[in-house]
């Protein structure tokens, strides 16, 4: 069976608009998978008490892409933190700003990769956490200032009335210190005890002075009453 000529015209068109569609398809998809702007990816971290801002770029195909940071303003660039140069891999490829941010701070990040973006940024914009990386340090509560050590006795006491006295002292300064017994009594003392016990030389004298007056006195009352009986028996 023959075909027309018609036909055959026909059967070409619909192949080469086919081809087209399917050339137009996967170079669509090409640039699709070669390289999008939803790859790349931003964040605002912390290297110890320094901060940092890290972009990711995640094209498996291998793009060279430009990134540049810049520091927003109400709206508007107020200064461009840095520009770095990232090929990115399949498992992420990373490079990172050295960037003490202040906490809100907003960033804007841009992104060129020839042929395939055209200095696009990450949409949204990053936002700085709401904590800085370096904590202030609060400040201590004053320690209560540290009480005097109460004086002692000794101390306390002026030096003018530590010279005086105490009541203790001037009673024991005023009375007379005892001497150690003697075995050798004082005159005074032993005159006395000898008088007493009549242990004194003056003893046989007045012992003797004694026993004339009681002979003495004896003989006066024999007298006396013999005079008596005299006179009873005239």
């Amino acid at each position: 069976m023959s075909i027309s000529r018609r036909n055959a015209r026909r059967s070409v068109r619909i192949l080469g608009l086919a081809s087209a569609s399917a050339a137009l398809v996967l170079g669509v998809s090409g640039q699709a998978l070669a390289c999008n702007i939803s790859e790349f990816k931003a964040e605002a971290t912390c290297k110890g008490e320094k901060g940092q801002i890290t972009v990711t770029d995640r094209d498996f195909s291998g793009q060279k892409a430009t990134v540049s940071v810049f520091l927003e303003n109400n709206g508007a660039d107020e200064k461009k933190i840095g520009e770095q140069v990232v090929t990115g891999t399949k498992e992420g490829a990373t490079i990172v700003f050295d960037e003490d941010w202040a906490p809100g701070a907003v960033y804007r990040v841009n992104v060129n990769v020839p042929r395939f973006i055209n200095n696009k940024s990450i949409e949204p914009n990053l936002t700085a956490p709401a904590t800085a990386c370096k904590k202030e340090e609060s400040p201590s509560p004053t320690a209560p200032a540290s009480e005097p050590p109460a004086p002692s006795a000794s101390a306390s006491t002026p030096a003018e009335d530590s010279a005086t006295p105490s009541a203790s002292e001037s009673s024991s300064a005023a009375a007379p210190v005892s001497e150690a017994p003697s075995n050798a009594p004082s005159a005074a003392i032993g005159d006395s005890n000898l008088a007493e016990t009549g242990a004194n030389s003056n003893t046989g004298l007045i012992a003797g002075v004694a026993g004339a007056l009681v002979v003495v006195g004896g003989g006066a009352v024999y007298f006396g009453m013999r005079r008596r009986g005299a006179k009873s028996g005239s």
